[in-house]
């Protein structure tokens, strides 16, 4: 069972409820997201955009004959992203973004704040194809790490465009102002701190998860500023291991690829 949970809106305001499962061979895993945005133009040349996000992923160990670290079952998120973007020149723009986030087991605690954001620019091409390439910190492979961004996004008519880039590629089709279809494929993962006294290991510092997901997705406008979307897909070289203070691996759950499900609702206005 699924319930959601709606906001009243503003102008430039969006409000969003998800959740996806994503089960393996040994381990099923499930996470909630709730992410409130705001944008504002700033002038003709100039915007912010400032989202919040809560997220709790839980963990089912259904093969654990040993019991190993199976008290590593909770983990929550809470990150704040600000964006800044400008046009330069006619045609070339930047964008900037610091993202603190709080990534910790149960009790948060100010070593579990870690500063992640990216420094981009986007150059116009005539009126289908945009360039962008950059460089930022990042979780997309799991631990935080400074890696290239680039991206080419290029509309081939009013009902098709897509991107081709790292980490995320898409191509989105919508045959009317109320569906789009997309198909995804990107790197994700994330990292956790673990809680002192509830480790196993004493050595255990960070839980790390990653993947790279290939998706459908179909995202459904019910009526006035609703909307609903689905995802159903499958994850590859998913990877979920135990570091030490180090960053160097000190146990891997070995917790095979597997699908992934979602579905979530937004309201934006």
């Amino acid at each position: 069972m699924i319930s959601f949970l709606g906001l009243k809106a503003q102008k430039k305001f969006s409000a969003t409820l998800n959740f996806k499962t994503e089960p393996t061979e040994k381990i099923n895993f499930s996470k909630t997201n709730i992410a409130v945005l705001y944008n504002k133009k700033l002038g003709t040349k100039s915007e912010i955009k400032n989202t919040l996000e809560y997220s709790n992923l839980k963990i089912n160990y259904e093969f654990n004959p040993y019991d190993f670290y199976a008290s590593q079952d909770k983990f929550n998120q809470i990150q704040n992203k600000f964006e800044y973007s400008s046009e330069i020149i006619e045609k070339t723009k930047w964008q900037f973004s610091i993202v603190p986030t709080a990534n910790f087991e149960s009790k948060l605690d100010f070593s579990d704040v870690t500063v992640l954001g990216s420094l981009t620019i986007t150059q116009q091409f005539g009126s289908k194809l945009n360039v962008t390439v950059g460089a930022g910190r990042t979780t997309a492979f799991g631990s935080p790490k400074i890696m290239p961004i680039a991206a080419f996004d290029y509309k081939m008519n009013e009902k098709t465009d897509f991107r081709i880039g790292f980490p995320d590629s898409k191509i989105s089709y919508s045959n009317n102002e109320r569906n789009k279809f997309s198909l995804t494929n990107g790197f994700n993962g994330n990292f956790y701190h673990l809680d002192q006294k509830d480790r196993v290991d004493k050595n255990a510092e960070k839980a790390v998860l990653s993947q790279m997901t290939s998706a459908l997705e179909y995202e459904r406008n019910v009526g006035n500023d609703w909307f609903l979307n689905f995802k159903a897909g499958y994850n590859f070289n998913k990877k979920y291991n135990l570091l030490d203070s180090n960053n160097q691996k000190i146990y891997d759950y070995n917790s095979g690829n597997g699908s992934v499900l979602g579905i979530g609702i937004k309201y934006k206005q």
